[in-house]
């Protein structure tokens, strides 16, 4: 029987602090994310502030972290997970992805260092219709030159990993959406990400499919993958590790829930 390693088991998951709160036993692991007094402002056309979406949020994940982002609509979840995600830079801040800091990198090779380093699943799986799931697990090793062959292999892997090993030649059309979702995990998967990074991922399914992609969510966490997801629902984010909520563009708290082995 495998033994279990020292985060999964139980007895030696930290004690919870007096608030309910539980030690980080990710604390001493490198950084994948680090932001320092970022602000995000959208501006009128004359040059005035529209909207201040962020208005100064410092917060650090380590490896090995599951974190949920919550916060009502216009709190500045969003804006912050396409901050986090690269597809838009804070007006004022700092922000280190992988120890990297983005704002010195210029748009080919942010583009690059994003590829290698995020996965992402959305809520609405974004699969190309005309590919074959194999095909659609591939794209982002296509755009990173990786030889036909070695893409094959590794959409292969990713899909069996995600229990659709059997599915290869299906186009999205003929699975089901818990199955798209599968696929879509299994592309964000392909280019072995240092952090994954979910929008809403059990947004257009029932409870039940939900419930499974949750499942394998946290078996991708129990193998050592980042997680960071959007999700306005309590009870996905009750699944986390951590749980920081947004309010007016701020942080208005930041909780850690409990540890791997205690889930």
């Amino acid at each position: 029987m495998t033994q279990p390693t020292p985060a999964e088991t139980p007895a030696q998951t930290p004690a919870p602090h007096a608030n309910g709160e539980v030690a980080n036993p990710h604390a001493d692991a490198p950084t994948v994310a680090e932001l320092n007094g970022v602000r995000k402002v959208y501006y009128k056309p004359d040059g005035s502030i529209m909207v201040e979406a962020l208005r100064g949020v410092d917060i650090a994940v380590h490896e090995g972290e599951y974190v949920a982002i919550m916060g009502a609509s216009g709190s500045g979840k969003s804006t912050l997970m396409n901050i986090l995600g690269c597809l838009d830079q804070p007006t004022d801040g700092q922000y280190l992805l992988a120890g990297k800091d983005i704002n010195e990198m210029d748009d080919e090779g942010l583009s690059q260092f994003r590829g290698r380093t995020i996965g992402f699943v959305f809520q609405a799986f974004n699969l190309i219709p005309q590919l074959t799931v194999e095909d659609n697990v591939a794209v982002p090793l296509f755009y990173q030159g990786v030889d036909p062959a070695e893409r094959r292999r590794r959409a292969v892997e990713k899909l069996t990993l995600v229990g659709l090993g059997e599915r290869l030649g299906h186009r999205p059309r003929e699975l089901s959406g818990g199955q798209q979702q599968r696929v879509a995990i299994a592309r964000s998967l392909i280019a072995e990400p240092k952090v994954l990074m979910a929008d809403e991922p059990t947004g257009n399914l029932d409870s039940r499919t939900g419930e499974e992609i949750l499942t394998l969510f946290e078996k991708l966490h129990a193998e050592g993958m980042t997680i960071l997801m959007v999700t306005h629902d309590d009870s996905v984010a009750d699944r986390c590790e951590r749980v920081i909520r947004l309010k007016d563009g701020v942080v208005e708290w930041d909780r850690r829930l409990r540890t791997r082995g205690s889930v």
